[in-house]
């Protein structure tokens, strides 16, 4: 192993900061609060988040006394609404068994609600200077990078491989300053594309850069199977009011909000007695929206809206009747903001 490698990556660190909000802070709250929020997110959208929810929420204490619904509204946006779910239980669970203090041992944060091996580590190292390896993306194309490693990462082989390998290449002594080193490297110099190897302090020991594989490693075995589904949504109005439903069943979107909706096929044609059926009413379609798109990690969704008024309704039970002005009181998925900020000017 490159004697060096440990010492390379800190002495890169100290000459190549990054300008981060949460950069020089060891409270384990803001930490574990940028972990999550940074999930699926880029700095950029996360950092403007970051501060919101620290002002709002300045603690555990008040993440925990906080409703879920309030939360809700703060993560639009963001996506993937079981992270913010799963804050709000872990901070109820700290303040009910740990009287309001983030847990120390690693095993210990390892078992709260919503954090994995990465985040538990991030948070142990971080917070506490434990030493454990925080593998995430940058990590492991760094790793597999450097020492030439072809074991697909996303394989039971893979995981345990590049965890040992992790431990192996740990600055015992000055743990978490290594793993942001790290993570830093792979964030801003050995990029997923177009890496900046002619910046790199270890592009000289580097067995993919020597051996021209950068674009082969890291090695994936997987790919992502893409399922498209088709929504048509309803803004039904009704005397000056509209009809919103949440969504309950385990499925996307999880807990937010929406109009009452049908999915179909996208070549579907809605008429007055399609209404009729679905909805036990009498309507009046006004307006049929374009066609919009939001992609998730494993899903293309397609989404069109009508813009029908009732005359006659027997609402689902569901349903919930709201006058229009607080349409923008409830948290709903991306494709709809969107919606009503192109037809209603509404600003998110």
């Amino acid at each position: 192993m490159y004697p060096n490698f440990k010492k390379t990556l800190i002495q890169w660190s100290n000459d190549h900061k990054r300008l981060l909000p949460w950069q020089n802070t060891k409270n384990p709250y803001h930490i574990w609060l940028r972990e999550v929020i940074l999930q699926q997110t880029r700095i950029e959208q996360g950092s403007s988040y970051y501060h919101t929810f620290l002002m709002k929420y300045p603690d555990i204490q008040h993440l925990a006394s906080s409703s879920l619904e309030d939360i809700y509204k703060s993560w639009e946006g963001l996506g993937y609404y079981s992270r913010a779910k799963n804050l709000h239980q872990t901070a109820q669970f700290i303040v009910e068994h740990y009287q309001g203090i983030f847990p120390r041992q690693y095993d210990l944060i390892l078992q709260l609600k919503g954090i994995g091996e990465y985040t538990a580590a991030a948070i142990a190292s971080f917070a506490f200077d434990l030493p454990y390896p925080t593998l995430d993306g940058n990590t492991y194309r760094v790793l597999a990078r450097f020492f030439g490693v072809e074991i697909p990462i996303d394989t039971t082989e893979g995981k345990k491989y590049f965890k040992q390998l992790a431990v192996d290449c740990l600055d015992f002594q000055y743990p978490a300053q290594y793993n942001q080193a790290l993570i830093d490297l792979g964030a801003t110099i050995c990029k997923p594309m177009n890496p900046l190897c002619e910046q790199c302090p270890l592009s000289s020991n580097c067995e993919a850069f020597n051996k021209e594989k950068i674009s082969l490693l890291p090695v994936k075995s997987k790919k992502i199977n893409i399922q498209e589904r088709f929504f048509h949504f309803f803004i039904i109005h009704w005397n000056h009011q509209v009809y919103i439903q949440q969504r309950k069943q385990k499925d996307i979107w999880q807990f937010l909000f929406q109009f009452p909706m049908i999915e179909a096929n996208e070549t579907k044609v809605i008429n007055h007695e399609d209404l009729a059926t679905y909805f036990n009413g009498r309507f009046q379609i006004i307006e049929e929206s374009e066609i919009f798109i939001q992609i998730l990690t494993h899903r293309k969704i397609k989404a069109k809206f009508w813009e029908v008024r009732a005359s006659y309704l027997q609402a689902s039970s569901d349903w919930i009747l709201i006058p229009f002005h607080q349409i923008k009181d409830y948290s709903y998925p991306k494709i709809i903001r969107e919606y009503l900020s192109k037809r209603y000017n509404y600003i998110y």
